[in-house]
C-alpha cells in the first residue's frame, strides 16, 4: 500500500528537513512466509555428522521466500529523472529476530537516480547481476521454488543469499527487448583497493514469450588478510564461502505460455583457497579439510537445472525442478568429486493475489563426497543430513503487504 507525505515517511526519511517533496511517494511493503517443516536424517550437532541425528519437525520461516519488510520511494525531479531509494529488512517470523547478522536493513539499502530513457544508477548494499538477470529464470531465488530449491550451498548466488556492500550499480531500461547492467563494489580498505572488491555484469533479452539472460560476478579476496567489511562481508552471515578469488557466471532461458513457464539454467562457480562453505546457514558448519586459510584448496561447481510451473487453475499452480550439480574439490589433505541430484516439487493455492498456501518437497542425494562432512546432503539453511540423502517437506502460508 502506498502512502504519500505520511508521518512515517517524514519521520524516518526526511527528519529535520521540514517536509517531504510534494511529488515524492513512499511505499511500505513486506512478505511473511511461515511453514511447518519436516527434515529427514537431521544431525543432532550440525557441525558433526558422526554425532548422529534423526527426524526433525520444526516451525520455519522462509521455506520459499525469506520474511522481509521495507520502504521504497521515488521523487520526480522533472525531465524524466527521479530519485529512488530502497531499504529492506529480513527477519525470522517464528521468533521476530533479525536475519543478515542482525543488520537493520541487511537485505538491501541503496539510493540512486533513475532516468526514464536510460536506466537506474544506485549506490549501497544491493544484489549482483546474477541475481538481477539469471535468477528469475530459475526455480530458486526469485523463482517459484524459492529457498528450498537452492542449488547446493547457493554456490552461484541465484538464491540471493549474498549481497554486495559499497556497490555502484547501473541497470538499463529495455531497448527493443535488450537490457544490460554493470556493477562495481568497493573494498573500502585503505591501500587495498582489490582486497574484497567485486564487479559484475549481465544482460537479458525478451522476445514475446522467450526470455534469455547471462551474467558474471567476480569477488577478489586475499585469504591471508581477510577484509570483513569489504564488498562480500563475512560479518553479516551472508558469505557463501570463505577464501580467495571467487567467480560465478551462468546463462538461462525461459519460455512463457500464459502464466505458466518452462526454464533451463546453467551456472558455474569457483573459489580459490576455499576454507569453508555456506552449509546449514553458516560457513563454520561446512568446514573443509586443509589449513585455516585454505591455502592450496580449490573448489568448482557446475549446476544444470530444468524447471517448470503450470497453472491448473487461475489460482492453483503445480511446479517442479531438477538440478544436477557436479563439483571438484582439491586440497593437499584430501580431494573429492561430489555430485548432487536434487528434485523439488510444489503445489501452490492462492486465496487472493496477496495470500497463498503451499506444499513443497525436496529430495537430495549426494555421491562422491569421499567422507567429507561438508559434502553430506543439506538443503538451504536447514540442519544438514547425517549422510548423503535428505528429504524436506514444508507446508506453509505466505502473505504479502
Amino acid at each position: 500500500m502506498k502512502y504519500r507525505d505520511i508521518a512515517l515517511a517524514t519521520s524516518l526519511l526526511v527528519a529535520g528537513t521540514g517536509a517531504a517533496h510534494a511529488q515524492s511517494s513512499v511505499t511500505l511493503f513486506g512478505l511473511i512466509d511461515t511453514s511447518l517443516l519436516y527434515s529427514s536424517n537431521a544431525r543432532s550437532n550440525a557441525a558433526k555428522p558422526a554425532a548422529g541425528g534423526g527426524t526433525q519437525w520444526q516451525e520455519f520461516a522462509g521455506s520459499i521466500y525469506t520474511p522481509r519488510w521495507g520502504l521504497r520511494g521515488i521523487e520526480d525531479l522533472g525531465g524524466g529523472l527521479s530519485a529512488v531509494f530502497w531499504l529492506e529488512n529480513g527477519f525470522n517470523s517464528t521468533n521476530g529476530t533479525f536475519k543478515n547478522g542482525g543488520d537493520l536493513f541487511g537485505r538491501q539499502a541503496w539510493v540512486g537516480l533513475s532516468a526514464r530513457e536510460y536506466g537506474t544508477l544506485t549506490l549501497g548494499r544491493q544484489y549482483d547481476l546474477m541475481v538481477t538477470y539469471v535468477a528469475p529464470l530459475s526455480a530458486t531465488g526469485s523463482g517459484f521454488g524459492g529457498n528450498l530449491a537452492e542449488h547446493p550451498y547457493d554456490n552461484d548466488n541465484l538464491n540471493n543469499d549474498m549481497r554486495l556492500n559499497n556497490a555502484v550499480k547501473f541497470t538499463s531500461v529495455s531497448f527493443n527487448g535488450f537490457k544490460f547492467g554493470a556493477m562495481y563494489a568497493f573494498s573500502n580498505a585503505a591501500g587495498e583497493i582489490a582486497n574484497n572488491a567485486a564487479y559484475s555484469a549481465g544482460l537479458s533479452y525478451t522476445y514475446g514469450p522467450i526470455n534469455l539472460a547471462a551474467a558474471y560476478l567476480q569477488i577478489n579476496r586475499d585469504p591471508n588478510n581477510p577484509n570483513a567489511s569489504g564488498a562480500a562481508s563475512t560479518g553479516d552471515g551472508d558469505a557463501l564461502t570463505t577464501g580467495g578469488l571467487q567467480r560465478m557466471y551462468g546463462v538461462g532461458a525461459q519460455y512463457m505460455f500464459g502464466k505458466s513457464s518452462v526454464g533451463l539454467v546453467w551456472t558455474h562457480s569457483s573459489t580459490d583457497s576455499v576454507s569453508s562453505l555456506w552449509f546449514g546457514g553458516s560457513t563454520s558448519n561446512g568446514a573443509l579439510p586443509g589449513p585455516s586459510n585454505g591455502a592450496g584448496n580449490y573448489i568448482k561447481f557446475d549446476n544444470f537445472e530444468i524447471n517448470g510451473r503450470y497453472f491448473v487453475l487461475n489460482n492453483l499452480s503445480l511446479g517442479a525442478s531438477y538440478t544436477y550439480t557436479m563439483a571438484t574439490f582439491n586440497s593437499a589433505h584430501s580431494g573429492a568429486n561430489p555430485h548432487w541430484n536434487q528434485v523439488m516439487a510444489q503445489a501452490d493455492y492462492l486465496f487472493s493475489p496477496r495470500t497463498d498456501v503451499y506444499i513443497e518437497g525436496v529430495y537430495q542425494r549426494v555421491g562422491g563426497g569421499n567422507g567429507i562432512g561438508a559434502f553430506d546432503a543439506g538443503v538451504y539453511t536447514l540442519t544438514p543430513s547425517t549422510n548423503n540423502q535428505q528429504v524436506v517437506v514444508a507446508v506453509g502460508l505466505k502473505h504479502k503487504f
